[in-house]
């Protein structure tokens, strides 16, 4: 699949981000607790972050490497977030990734958002596996993957270096058999 589909939830629409966003990205990628939660978005979040970001998104989508989604209020269109998905076609398997602005946690929009992509992996690019991962310690992030049914496999522990920190790794995966069983 070499475009971005257009996904819709009950309350998300999910599609592709523009330049028109990136005051609104820089906005919410702007807070340091967007950050802090995830491994690639910088901090400090500067306009050109968020025109960079956008920019790349044609040729991962093209060579079917990765689906960015803005995450959106169907009622008002107003970008709250971003989901992906990273397909590895080899394998059959994806990663996928969410971070959600400050002003819209707590308030389920992850897990519906993120719901609706693994439905896209696993129907569209028919997929057998989509793994997930977060940081220790972030319990909104853990709380959003067991929601999905995603099954916790381990802690890579000081997997990464964020903010000269070493930070540890949960992951977990949906098989495809455990999607469709629900």
């Amino acid at each position: 699949m070499d475009t971005l589909p257009t996904l819709t939830t009950a309350r998300l629409t999910l599609d592709r981000m523009t330049d028109a966003d990136i005051p609104r990205l820089a906005e919410l990628c702007g807070d340091e607790r967007i950050a802090a939660t995830t491994l690639s978005i910088p901090h400090p979040y500067s306009h050109d972050d968020a025109r960079a970001w956008i920019a790349c998104h044609a040729e991962i989508i093209s060579a079917g490497t990765g689906y960015p989604f803005a995450m959106r209020l169907a009622v008002t269109g107003d970008l709250i977030g971003g989901v992906g998905i990273h397909p590895n076609p080899t394998h059959r398997r994806a990663e996928i990734g969410y971070w959600v602005g400050v002003p819209y946690w707590g308030k389920g929009y992850c897990t519906e958002a993120a719901r609706e992509v693994i439905r896209f992996g696993f129907e569209d690019l028919g997929l057998n596996a989509i793994t997930c991962g977060y940081f220790v310690g972030n319990t909104a992030s853990e709380r959003v993957m067991h929601k999905l049914g995603i099954t916790p496999e381990g802690v890579r522990r000081q997997h990464y270096v964020r903010f000269e920190q070493f930070v540890d790794l949960a992951v977990g995966t949906l098989l495809r058999s455990e999607w469709q069983s629900r």
